[in-house]
């Protein structure tokens, strides 16, 4: 796989949201392929954003090859957690320097495969592209073939060169690259009717562990994480669940729907950042589920544990309740942060932020109303 931009745009503002009919509007004041600009690369890239999307799968080993720069500037900017395995955690790069960019660094990153798989034995390895390497045209998807035939472990190629655009595609190309080389070349041990699938949340601070347990509670089993927190093994088995439940990353709508179509698996575009997310998404997976019993105990389980949660920030809400804020959020998702705000009854005045797409843009519009404030941070 190696894709150009057009081909990584050609679906990504496609959704089956609500706000579709308003995404449109927007839309016609874009190209239709909406080709790389300049300075789109700017604080995020492609390939910063490939690697934020595949390095929580934490029992893999994840190769930069480029420069050492290129895996500094990636390594401890996010805080996806795992509760097993930490190889994710190690960095690993060719080091790429002048004499391999005259010559080909496709020797240097074999070499260093074979050294980690021996030193390490990860059950994966993930090989990302840089700018330089892919302007000098290193064959990465013939070496991690030879790599994958000498050491017996998966190695995955990633044509991530942080030129090819903005973070949202380095996000699908990540996402081809699972579809292409990893999801459906395993077996589950076992298989139920209310097998799912997350995908697009990275465990961020532990937001996944949230919702976890209540789908354990209803008997609905996470059968991949996609890929927060996620081992290898799992998305290899990805393609035998039922259902998919796409959170939050609209780039990898790409890979959802290319699942129903490879495996016949529907989907469904859900949050879980807010209680009333939470709560929608719960209902969501009951009913697309099909059980009338499952929806019964969900709607039980929803009571139980919006009375409990209530009772714990009563005291938050007495203090901070009227309080007028400004939200500078980075490139983080401004829409998760005002779900908070809003139910610890805080006005949010306005906010600003980095790197959001019209989606984002217009579901804040949808929280704090059309007249609200939305500052543009460029650097």
């Amino acid at each position: 796989m190696n894709p150009t931009p057009g081909k990584i745009n050609d679906s990504f503002s496609e959704s089956n949201s609500e706000d579709a009919p308003q995404q449109q509007k927007l839309h016609k004041k874009k190209s239709s392929t909406q080709l790389p600009q300049p300075g789109t690369t700017q604080g995020s890239c492609a390939f910063d954003s490939a690697m934020i999307t595949l390095v929580p799968i934490t029992d893999a080993a994840h190769v930069v090859h480029g420069p050492s720069g290129c895996a500094a500037s990636i390594w401890g900017s996010y805080s996806s957690l795992s509760s097993g395995s930490m190889l994710y955690k190690i960095r690993f790069t060719s080091d790429i320097d002048e004499n391999d960019i005259i010559f080909g660094g496709a020797k240097k990153l074999y070499k260093g495969i074979l050294e980690l798989a021996r030193r390490y034995k990860p059950a994966a390895v993930f090989v990302y592209s840089t700018c330089i390497t892919a302007l000098i045209g290193d064959d990465i998807e013939g070496v991690c073939k030879n790599a994958t035939e000498k050491t017996g472990i998966p190695t995955i190629p990633v044509h991530c060169p942080g030129f090819i655009g903005n973070q949202n595609l380095g996000n699908r190309v990540a996402g081809e690259a699972l579809l292409e080389h990893v999801i459906g070349t395993a077996e589950p041990e076992t298989s139920t009717d209310y097998d799912i699938n997350l995908i697009g949340e990275h465990n961020i601070a532990g937001a996944i562990w949230n919702v976890l347990p209540l789908l354990n509670k209803l008997g609905i089993r996470v059968l991949a994480k996609i890929t927060g927190d996620a081992v290898y093994k799992e998305v290899c088995y990805a393609h035998r669940a039922k259902l998919n439940v796409l959170l939050s990353s609209k780039a990898l709508i790409n890979m959802a729907k290319g699942m129903d179509k490879k495996y016949g698996i529907p989907y469904i575009e859900e949050s879980i950042y807010g209680i009333e997310s939470i709560n929608q998404c719960l209902r969501n997976i009951a009913a697309k589920l099909g059980n009338h019993d499952l929806q019964e105990r969900t709607e039980k389980l929803i009571v139980e544990e919006t009375a409990a949660i209530d009772e714990k920030l009563a005291l938050f809400i007495t203090r901070l309740q009227g309080k007028r804020i400004l939200l500078s959020i980075g490139s983080f998702k401004s829409w998760m942060i005002i779900f908070a705000a809003k139910k610890l009854e805080m006005e949010v005045i306005a906010i600003l932020t980095k790197n959001n797409t019209d989606e984002d843009k217009i579901r804040v519009k949808s929280l704090l109303g059309q007249d609200s404030i939305i500052l543009e941070q460029n650097s």
